[in-house]
């Protein structure tokens, strides 16, 4: 660690946390209309969610990938960012949840911005155009991680950006035994992703951590 770093702590990031915009109404209400239904809680935290806006608008975003829809909230957050004509393809492998999602983004500010795409990550993406995203955004299997960087690598426009969830293992990174069966898929990704051809990153310490890449 250099002199010039700062340990991160939680008090660090409670502090951002608290001098950023949290959810408004709606998300709020969607997160616990996803709980009420079974849905797992899982979602970015807000900070990640106006992170995720900066970096789509001051790249121009218009078109964005996500791979993970869950119940819907991460896409909301996102398609806010782009402007008028925009457009957010969310791919969802779990029916239930893109019932849910498609149901609840009906009925928000950007439902004219947003497409559920149902299936599997690796058979939706390669349906796409090459260089026709600005952003994806990766939040689903993380065994999975490398093969949808791959593929993004060909859906994202050279300047674009490929963003990851979940860089910190649920908390677990540094666990000896962690709990998630997912954290050892996320170590050996995050070694992954530093060696990966035209791609730029940097683990950036927000919520559950997130990867911002740079497609060169």
């Amino acid at each position: 660690m250099s002199q010039s770093s700062t340990l991160v702590t939680d008090r660090h990031f409670e502090y951002v946390a608290a001098r950023t915009v949290g959810d408004d109404e709606f998300l709020q209400r969607l997160k616990e209309a996803a709980v009420a239904e079974g849905i797992p809680a899982i979602a970015i935290a807000p900070e990640q969610g106006s992170f995720l806006q900066i970096l789509l608008r001051a790249i121009g975003a218009r078109e964005v990938v996500e791979v993970g829809t869950l119940a819907g909230y991460s896409a909301v957050w996102m398609a806010r960012a782009l402007p008028a004509g925009g457009r957010l393809r969310t791919i969802e492998f779990e029916p239930r949840h893109a019932d849910f999602a498609e149901r609840w983004i009906g009925e928000s500010d950007v439902a004219d911005r947003v497409e559920v795409h149902r299936g599997a990550g690796m058979d939706v993406l390669p349906t796409f155009a090459d260089a026709s995203a600005d952003a994806a955004f990766l939040d689903a299997d993380k065994r999975s991680y490398p093969d949808y960087v791959r593929e993004c690598l060909r859906v994202v426009r050279p300047g674009g950006l490929i963003l990851v969830d979940n860089a910190f293992a649920f908390g677990q990174l540094f666990d000896e035994r962690p709990t998630d069966r997912e954290a050892q898929a996320v170590r050996e990704f995050n070694d992954f992703l530093p060696t990966v051809e035209g791609l730029q990153s940097v683990i950036v310490p927000l919520g559950d951590g997130v990867w911002v890449g740079v497609r060169t």
